[in-house]
């Protein structure tokens, strides 16, 4: 079992960055591939970023590519997405998740954060 909580979420303007942190329990993180998804308001829920269980190989969503930056550090059981030149699009509730696949189908990710919202004005 994986329990995960987020941080790092607030109101920023157009242009601004934020760093969303994902801490989680459990002896097996780093077994598990991370990611993050985001839904915004009357929109399904989305994939942004996974990273595998190593760190070395990633994958984004076309949208954020060159913007977001997704990391891990499985020493302390935390993963990462540093947000810059953020847009109001990327306003969303942030969700970290855990899966034993390194897949962008939300369907593969048994556990999930309780979420975390950014806020982007223009």
């Amino acid at each position: 079992q994986v329990q995960m909580v987020e941080s790092g979420g607030g109101l920023v303007q157009a242009g601004g960055s934020l760093r969303l942190s994902c801490a989680a329990s459990g002896r097996t993180f780093s077994t598990y591939t991370m990611g993050w998804f985001r839904q915004a308001p009357g929109k399904e829920r989305e994939f942004v970023a996974i990273i595998k269980l190593n760190g070395g190989i990633t994958d984004y969503v076309d949208t954020v590519k060159g913007r977001f930056t997704i990391s891990r550090d499985n020493a302390k059981n935390t993963v990462y997405l540093q947000m810059n030149r953020l847009k109001p699009e990327d306003t969303a509730v942030y969700y970290c998740a855990a899966s034993p696949y390194f897949l962008r189908s939300l369907a593969a990710y048994n556990y999930w954060g309780q979420g975390t919202q950014v806020t982007v004005s223009s």
